[in-house]
């Protein structure tokens, strides 16, 4: 396999992180004094809603013992939750971020109230890992739990408590701003200058980081929300849950009569109808780049900020995402190439992977995103987990936590991913688009290079979505390009992952019968592949992964070949 262009990655990733980071450890020295050290919050003069929706039946189950974060639960058996080593990273990372205090809070009880300040005390008295929770993610997420659950936390409590529970608002606000002092990963960034926004709106003795805040988050916005609303990192589930926090943030700053900076009014404006573009008709987003089980509740109340009637943007070209839609009938595409490096922890191998979706029953699906799990979650990053094509077994694109890469088992590369986490090293770089309508039907095609490479294939594909009758005709087409003609050709195999609510029936005569759960019947059929019924797995099934199937179309590519296919309503 030729190492050439992950070499010159790895190489240039190496060279950006060890500058980091010497700056950072140089920051100790040189840093201006920071803006918190002798401020200290006095009050806390608001409290942000808090979007995100709560079930006051988990009050009882955290009441109980029962803690279930990130698809993993642990049974406390009347000991603090902090006592325990965690199930996962993905669940400590939930229980530090402290946002389920808003379950507590919808149980309304005097039981619950006292509850949520003795989960509070234990973490302010240091009880669990320093480690688990000062990454900034976690820390920023923590911060403005605290803000908004405040009313909670702090009703009945006394004079004591009150004092140390502003004291740690306090110190997570100097933490954050020291985190920004230093080399912050962009995503880090942003949640920090967030939290601190919060912060600076929300307490009265540190007004200087509000300013400072502001401009950060302006900065950070400007820099990372595209000019199609989608975000650099290409991820729905970041970009979902920074909404949930932006839209409650710009009703704080209306809150203490100060203008919202129009960073922020034109960054919720601009992300609303680009998840839209994402969302199919069970009221879930597609599963592309770091996307699971989508919250539906959530994505609902953030909808209802763009108008319910309000038509979805169809094509998102910075974002890399388009939308077909007739009808029922929903089909949307990936169609990007990966995001920038240090942006990519989350991103998947899914160039020219496929939702389809009629009504509100899904079809055609990608694996999706798993809760939790290292080894789980880097399979579902490749490519053979979308509904796309691999050449060779292998990924589109190269991933820094490969077991089988040549960079494996170095050092540096170990360090960097301790660092940086699972970024993509390689991956298509010319992603070609067109959209346009043909007798009436809706057309879409695209191309990418990221098989190039390595195997001298360039894959095409064309979707084709009609009305009457309904249907989804497509064309794959793969095209050598003169390179790595040597030994054999390599085997290609065109990907169509089922909705696990999907019955899938072979027929004598060729194609393969789909039946939905809703009574609808569609129809499979292809020309220049042999097609297969084969096992798949859902990763983003809201009760963990679940087995289905897939539909598979095998071939060799010798030469520039063409695989037709349509998936038609009977």
């Amino acid at each position: 396999m030729g190492r050439g262009p992950e070499r010159w990655q790895l190489y240039r990733l190496l060279g950006r992180e060890v500058v980091r980071a010497v700056r950072e450890r140089a920051a100790r020295f040189t840093a201006r004094p920071e803006i918190l050290t002798r401020a200290r919050v006095t009050a806390l003069v608001i409290a942000p809603h808090d979007l995100r929706t709560s079930d006051a039946s988990l009050a009882d189950d955290i009441y109980s013992g029962l803690f279930v974060f990130a698809g993993r639960s642990l049974v406390v058996s009347g000991r603090s939750p902090f006592d325990y080593d965690p199930p996962s990273p993905d669940w400590a990372d939930a229980l530090y971020g402290f946002g389920w205090l808003r379950h507590l809070r919808a149980a309304d009880t005097a039981l619950a109230r006292a509850n949520a300040r003795a989960f509070v005390s234990d973490f302010m008295s240091g009880r669990g890992e320093a480690a688990r929770a000062s990454p900034v993610p976690v820390a920023s997420r923590r911060l403005i739990s605290f803000l908004c659950q405040s009313p909670l936390v702090l009703e009945g409590a006394d004079h004591a408590f009150y004092q140390g529970f502003l004291k740690a608002v306090g110190k997570g606000a100097r933490d954050l701003e020291r985190s920004l002092r230093r080399s912050a990963p962009p995503q880090s960034r942003l949640l920090a200058a967030v939290a601190l926004t919060y912060a600076g709106l929300c307490c009265e003795g540190i007004e200087p980081i509000l300013r400072r805040a502001t401009r950060i988050l302006v900065r950070e916005l400007d820099a990372q929300i595209l000019p199609d609303g989608g975000h650099r990192s290409r991820d729905p589930r970041f970009a979902m849950e920074l909404l949930l926090d932006l839209l409650p943030l710009r009703q704080s700053f209306l809150s203490r009569s100060v203008d919202p900076p129009e960073a922020l009014l034109r960054a919720v404006d601009r992300m609303l109808p680009a998840l839209r573009l994402l969302r199919h008709g069970d009221a879930s987003l597609s599963h592309f780049n770091g996307m699971g089980v989508t919250a539906a509740d959530h994505l609902a109340t953030l909808l209802v900020y763009d108008g319910a009637g309000t038509e979805p943007l169809m094509y998102a070209p910075h974002s890399g995402y388009a939308r077909l839609e007739t009808g029922r009938v929903v089909l949307v595409c990936d169609v990007g190439a990966p995001p920038p490096m240090e942006q990519s922890r989350e991103a998947g191998a899914g160039c020219l992977s496929f939702e389809l979706t009629s009504g509100a029953q899904r079809i055609v699906v990608n694996c999706g995103t798993p809760a939790s799990g290292g080894e789980v979650r880097r399979m579902s990053r490749s490519t053979a987990a979308h509904a796309t094509a691999t050449v060779a077994d292998t990924s589109s694109c190269r991933f820094l936590d490969e077991p089988e890469g040549w960079w494996g088992r170095r050092l540096a590369a170990r360090w960097l991913l301790a660092r940086r986490g699972p970024v993509v090293l390689r991956g298509p770089t010319d992603v070609a688009v067109e959209r346009r309508t043909e007798s009436g039907a809706l057309v879409l095609a695209a191309r990418h290079d990221g098989y190039a490479a390595e195997f001298g294939i360039v894959h095409e594909r064309r979707w084709r979505l009609a009305e009457a009758p309904v249907r989804l005709e497509g064309e794959d087409a793969f095209r050598r390009d003169g390179r790595h003609r040597r030994g054999h050709p390599p085997a290609v195999a065109v990907r169509f992952h089922l909705h696990t609510a999907v019955t899938v029936q072979a027929q004598e005569e060729g194609g393969v019968l789909l039946t939905l759960q809703t009574g609808e019947t569609w129809r499979f059929t292809a020309e220049g592949a042999t097609l297969a019924i084969e096992d798949s797995v859902y990763f983003a099934g809201v009760v963990g992964a679940r087995r289905t199937a897939q539909l598979v179309l095998h071939l060799t590519v010798a030469e520039d070949m063409l695989v037709r296919w349509r998936i038609e309503r009977v």
